[in-house]
C-alpha cells in the first residue's frame, strides 16, 4: 500500500543536490506563474461588473505574482536538507523576501482600496463637497495604514536574525532612555502622522479646497503622509507640513461651500450720480455668466478729500468664477463712467482765488527790484531761526527793509552828441 510519506520521499530526493534543487525551483516558478494567470483571468471575469473590485485586482496583480513565486521557492528551500551548502543562509533570505512580498501586497491592497473609493466619487461635478471630503479621508487614511504596514513589515524582517533579537533584548534595560531619544528624534515624523489622522477625521482642509496661506492663494493639490502641496494660481507649488495646519490659522474659502462674495472698489468725483451706476451694474450682471444671482450691491462706503469710494459686492459659485466676475464688473463700470460721465472721474482740487486777503504766498521774484528784498524775506531775516540775523543789532530796524523803490528809468532816448 502506497502511503503519503512515500510521495514526500520521492519529492525530497531531487533536493539533495543543487542541480536537483534548481530544477525543482524552476518547476515551482512555472507552476506559480500558471496559477497566477489562471486565477487572474477567473477573478477578472468575476469582477468585470464591479468597477471597484477591478481596480483592486489591477493594483495587486504584480505583488500577488511575486508572492506566489516566492512561496514556490520557499517550498524548495525549506524542504531541502540541512546538509546542502549555504541552505541556512538562503532560508533567512527567503524569510525576509517572503515578509517583504507580504508587506508589499498589503501596502498595495490598502492603496487599491483608497483609490477605488476615490474613483467611486469623482470631483467633476457641480457640487463636489462630499466627494472632496471622501477623497481626503480615503487618501490620508490609506497612507497612514500603509505607513503602519511598512513599519510592521520592517520590524518583522529584523526579527528574523537572531543577533538583532539579542541586541533588542540587551536594550530592554535602557528602554526608557532609548524611548525618550527615539521619541525626540521621531517627533516630526510622529507629529505629521498624528496631524494627518486629525486632518482625515476633522478635515480642516480637503483636496481641491481653496486656501490662503501666508498671503498665497491656491488650491489643495495633494495631501501626503508628511506634507500638503498647494497649487498656487501662477502654477507654483507651496509645500506645507501637515502639522502646520494644526498649529497655525489659515483661510479656507471652501470649508462649507464654494460660494463666495467678491468686492470691487471704484473712486469717482463727488458729483457722480450713483443711480446710473447701479443700473449699469444690474445690466452687466444680468449678462455675466459668472454671476450666480445671489448678491449684487453697489454702495458708497467712504468719502475722502479727493473722491468718494464705491464698493460693489457680487457673488459667484466659486472663487475662480468670482475673480473673473470682479474683473468684468470693474471693467464695465469704468467704461461706463468714461463714456457717459467722464467729467466725474477723480480730480485734484486747489484754491486759486485772486482775493488779496487770502493770498498767503510771496509775489514772484521777478517783480522785486535788484537790491531790494521781498516782504517774505524781510519777515524771516530777523527770526531767531536765521543764523545770520543774530549777528547784527536786533533793536535797530534794517534799513534795507525801508528802502524806497527806485523810480522807473525814463523812456526817452537821448541823442548821441
Amino acid at each position: 500500500m502506497v502511503h503519503f510519506d512515500h510521495f514526500l520521499d520521492l519529492a525530497e530526493r531531487p533536493l539533495g543536490t543543487w542541480f536537483g534543487a534548481l530544477c525543482t525551483a524552476a518547476v515551482m516558478v512555472a507552476v506559480a506563474i500558471g496559477i497566477h494567470r489562471i486565477g487572474a483571468r477567473i477573478l477578472t471575469r468575476i469582477a468585470r461588473p464591479y468597477p471597484l473590485m477591478s481596480i483592486v485586482l489591477r493594483y495587486i496583480d504584480k505583488p500577488a505574482l511575486v508572492l506566489l513565486i516566492i512561496l514556490g521557492l520557499a517550498f524548495v528551500i525549506f524542504e531541502a536538507p540541512d546538509t546542502l551548502p549555504f541552505i541556512l543562509v538562503l532560508r533567512d533570505v527567503e524569510t525576509v523576501a517572503l515578509i517583504a512580498s507580504i508587506t508589499s501586497l498589503a501596502v498595495r491592497s490598502a492603496g487599491a482600496v483608497g483609490e477605488a473609493i476615490v474613483q467611486a466619487h469623482p470631483l467633476d461635478r457641480e457640487d463636489n463637497l462630499d466627494a472632496r471630503r471622501i477623497h481626503t479621508q480615503a487618501r490620508v487614511l490609506a497612507r497612514s495604514v500603509m505607513v503602519v504596514i511598512v513599519i510592521m513589515g520592517f520590524g518583522a524582517a529584523l526579527m528574523v536574525f537572531p543577533s538583532v533579537r539579542q541586541i533588542g533584548a540587551s536594550l530592554l534595560a535602557s528602554a526608557g532612555v532609548a524611548g525618550l531619544v527615539a521619541g525626540i528624534a521621531a517627533r516630526p515624523v510622529l507629529g505629521n502622522l498624528i496631524a494627518g489622522l486629525q486632518i482625515a477625521l476633522s478635515q480642516p482642509i480637503r483636496l481641491d479646497d481653496v486656501v490662503v496661506i501666508q498671503g498665497e492663494w491656491g488650491r489643495v493639490e495633494e495631501i501626503t503622509g508628511t506634507y500638503v502641496s498647494i497649487r498656487i494660481w501662477d502654477q507654483r507649488r507651496l509645500i506645507v507640513p501637515l502639522q502646520w495646519f494644526i498649529e497655525n490659522p489659515f483661510t479656507n474659502w471652501t470649508r462649507n461651500s464654494s460660494q463666495i462674495i467678491g468686492t470691487v472698489f471704484l473712486y469717482v468725483d463727488y458729483r457722480m450720480p450713483v443711480a446710473p451706476l447701479r443700473e449699469e451694474l444690474e445690466r452687466s450682471g444680468a449678462h455675466a455668466p459668472e454671476w450666480d444671482g445671489r448678491v449684487q450691491v453697489l454702495q458708497v462706503t467712504d468719502a475722502t478729500e479727493r473722491s468718494m469710494q464705491l464698493r460693489v459686492l457680487v457673488s459667484s459659485f466659486d472663487s475662480a468664477l468670482n475673480w473673473d466676475l470682479r474683473c468684468r464688473v470693474r471693467e464695465g463700470l469704468l467704461n461706463f463712467v468714461q463714456a457717459a460721465y467722464p467729467q466725474f472721474l477723480p480730480h485734484a482740487r486747489a484754491d486759486l482765488s485772486s482775493d488779496k486777503d487770502h493770498v498767503d504766498f510771496a509775489p514772484p521774484l521777478a517783480s522785486t527790484p535788484a537790491g531790494a528784498m521781498s516782504p517774505a524775506q524781510a519777515s524771516t531775516v530777523d527770526t531767531p531761526a536765521d543764523p545770520v540775523a543774530g549777528r547784527g543789532e536786533l533793536d535797530k530796524p534794517d534799513p534795507r527793509i525801508h528802502t524806497t523803490k527806485p523810480e522807473a528809468p525814463s523812456t526817452s532816448v537821448k541823442n548821441k552828441s
